[in-house]
């Protein structure tokens, strides 16, 4: 739906013959990686999540065996005896999904690692995409990594200047 208005408005806008319209694109996903400080954010909070995803897996594991346990024991115990294994096993698998929803959950700490460590790039780059567009008097600059652009000329693509801009040499 976005993209599909946002086609619906570069068209409109590069059709309108009443005035000139200056458009550009850039490539954010270029330009983020290509940035040090990116490739160590990222890396740092892909390596978060890798830890909270063994740490997880561990415990269903764990979950299982107990599971497992419970099966094969379960016609020697007492009814008192299944029930309170059936709640230890319910109660760990609760404990599982709080845990996961609190590390990978909407606003969970996967999230606010992001926003400490990469937000702040990205408002970097963003800030001289939109210093760039005024200087030059652009009125529309793109993202090639998130729209529907079929094609683009090299010479409108910004995204190298935006790097140099940052004190980033393109490679």
């Amino acid at each position: 739906m976005k993209k599909t208005i946002l086609s619906i408005a570069i068209v409109l806008l590069t059709t309108a013959g009443s005035f000139a319209q200056r458009i550009a694109f850039v490539d954010t996903d270029y330009i983020l990686k290509q940035i040090p400080e990116y490739i160590d954010a990222q890396k740092k909070v892909d390596e978060l999540s890798a830890q909270w995803e063994k740490d997880i897996q561990t415990k269903y594991t764990e979950i299982d065996l107990l599971y497992k346990k419970y099966q094969a024991e379960q016609v020697l115990l007492t009814e008192e005896m299944r029930q309170q294994r059936q709640k230890e096993i319910v109660d760990k698998e609760t404990a599982v999904k709080d845990f996961q929803k609190e590390k990978f959950g909407y606003n969970g700490e996967l999230f606010q690692k992001r926003q400490e460590l990469i937000k702040p790039i990205q408002d970097r780059v963003y800030d001289e995409v939109q210093k760039l567009a005024t200087s030059k008097s652009y009125n529309i600059i793109l993202d090639k990594s998130s729209a529907n652009i079929l094609y683009g000329d090299e010479k409108y693509d910004l995204s190298d200047e935006v790097l140099k801009s940052l004190g980033v040499t393109p490679k």
